[in-house]
């Protein structure tokens, strides 16, 4: 086995270790990497600044989202006048939106000291002590990798769940999309490589993982076999001590039945769904350049839904692409009231520069996207709400987090996610056992909203409150004592911002069968 070496940079650690801060803007696979980016700074000698000013500032910023630019300069903006106040402070820009434009970001903001790009995260402390050495800024943008990220250190946000990717790239070639440009061409992990980074999860105190790649169900395309994906959950989802298996984001054209089969069989791998729909239109979607159908989608739906009734779906829309008349926005809202998804992310069009759909005819008004964006929204918002009506009275079991319930302190209650991904806050009865963030909890579902569900304390034949100390509570618990001296034992009130420093220096690569063959980890040879 080999692991990773982790340079160490020295005058970072020369008297006092200087302080970082990451900044994320856009997807789970931007907050993954900034993971792996706090890792590397932390392996680097650097330190979280945990709420202070810190010596350096790291945005890592997407391209897809609306506005992403507008957002990094403002921030870049007021990050201008802290510097100036500041001797020694340094900001680094890296991400998507860096990939794309390159040296524009120094020419727009001249006072940024590193700029890198989505192929080359693990260069960052090198850059950043270049920058100081040198006392210039430091451009490097690779056009392709130079290590794949899940072989960099990791500073993992929560101890109870973690982020696992299973490729980067995408071969899709959506006219709305920028993202091949910025990521490349697919390329996927061997699978040995992906259970040995699950294990050290579940091994590190982690009950929960979520599979990651822009294009899940495509997974396996390098080495040649088109029902890798699915032989990749059943075996991720066989590691003894791993509860909830999760994964985003699947495409439609290519999401096969032996997925469904391996989701609905695999205990382990939990009753929920993200699929994009983007469009309900089948014009729409042909000029997107979306290789499937309405039809298509809403079968996919449907076997989902025959082989996991209760599997919460939910999806991603986009109102407004170039040439969307009244009637493609009604085939949208049509696919919509059937599929009826537990939330929906929706977006409003607007065009990314370098994209095919920038350049096409008949954009639409800015006040038509909008009046039809809040038309979906109502509709998705009430189909949210009838389906979490639906769970009132039934029970859940909830894995508790920290960070969910923004009013948790105000409303007294307590948050995690139930097996579907559906949001809980939960209230603790008066003498009931308080539990930690990782703990599992048994409740009942009282009442509903679109976006949460509640499960408040009562009392009778009907009420339900358990409480299941976990390996990721015990995880938590020793973490807070490592960070900040909490004793062991602590619960979910004293989860403060301070997060533990949880860095992994690499992982161990297995060696894997020519012809891929894993059902269960013993097949890994």
């Amino acid at each position: 086995m080999t692991t990773v070496a982790t340079t160490r940079i020295p005058s970072a650690v020369d008297g006092p270790a200087r302080t970082y801060e990451v900044r994320t803007f856009g997807c789970q696979m931007n907050v993954h990497d900034s993971e792996r980016l706090s890792g590397s700074l932390e392996a680097a000698g650097y330190v979280a600044a945990d709420g202070a000013e810190a010596d350096i500032v790291v945005i890592n910023t997407c391209a897809v989202r609306e506005n992403a630019d507008k957002k990094l300069y403002g921030t870049l903006g007021t990050l201008a006048g802290l510097k100036k106040k500041r001797e020694g402070m340094q900001i680094a820009v890296g991400g998507c939106l860096a990939q794309k434009d390159k040296d524009v970001i120094l020419d727009r903001a001249p006072w940024v000291d590193v700029v890198f790009g989505t192929h080359n995260m693990g260069a960052l402390p090198t850059l950043l002590e270049r920058a100081r050495h040198n006392d210039e800024a430091q451009l490097e943008i690779l056009e392709a990798l130079d290590v794949f990220p899940s072989t960099l250190p990791t500073k993992r946000d929560s101890t109870h769940s973690g982020w696992v990717s299973i490729s980067v790239g995408c071969n899709n070639t959506c006219t709305f999309c920028i993202v091949p440009s910025l990521r490349g061409k697919e390329k996927d992990r061997r699978p040995g490589d992906i259970l040995a980074e699950v294990q050290a999860l579940v091994d590190d105190g982690a009950v929960e993982v979520t599979l990651l790649g822009q294009n899940v169900n495509s997974y396996g395309v390098e080495f040649g076999d088109r029902f890798a994906f699915g032989k990749l959950l059943r075996a991720v989802g066989a590691i003894p001590g791993l509860e909830r298996v999760r994964f985003t984001s699947p495409h439609p054209a290519s999401f096969t039945d032996d997925v469904i089969a391996a989701m609905a069989e695999t205990p382990a791998v939990m009753p929920q769904l993200h699929m994009p729909l983007q469009s309900g239109s089948d014009r729409v979607l042909r000029a997107m350049r979306r290789s499937y159908r309405s039809e298509k989608f809403l079968g996919i739906i449907d076997r989902v839904r025959a082989a996991m009734p209760d599997a919460a779906i939910s999806t991603d829309i986009i109102v407004g692409f170039p040439g969307e008349t009244e009637d493609d926005f009604a085939e949208t809202l049509r696919v919509v009231e059937r599929s009826r998804f537990a939330s929906a992310f929706t977006f409003q069009y607007s065009v990314r520069p370098g994209t095919p759909a920038g350049d096409m005819a008949e954009q639409i008004p800015k006040a038509v996207v909008q009046e039809r964006f809040e038309r979906l929204t109502a509709v998705q918002d009430r189909i949210s709400a009838e389906e979490n009506r639906l769970r009132v009275g039934r029970p859940v079991e909830v894995l508790v987090a920290t960070g969910e319930g923004r009013k948790d302190v105000s409303t007294h209650r307590l948050s995690g996610r139930a097996e579907d991904s559906r949001l809980v806050h939960f209230e603790v009865p008066t003498g009931g056992a308080v539990p930690r963030p990782g703990d599992v909890v048994s409740v009942r579902i009282t009442d509903a909203a679109p976006f949460y569900l509640l499960a408040d304390a009562i009392e009778g034949p009907k009420s339900l409150y358990e409480v299941r100390r976990t390996r990721a509570g015990d995880a938590w618990d020793a973490a807070q004592a490592a960070s900040c001296g909490v004793p062991s034992g602590g619960d979910a009130t004293r989860a403060s911002s301070t997060r533990p420093a949880r860095v992994s220096l690499g992982l161990p690569t297995l060696r894997v069968a020519t012809t891929p063959i894993y059902s269960t980890t013993d097949d890994l040879r």
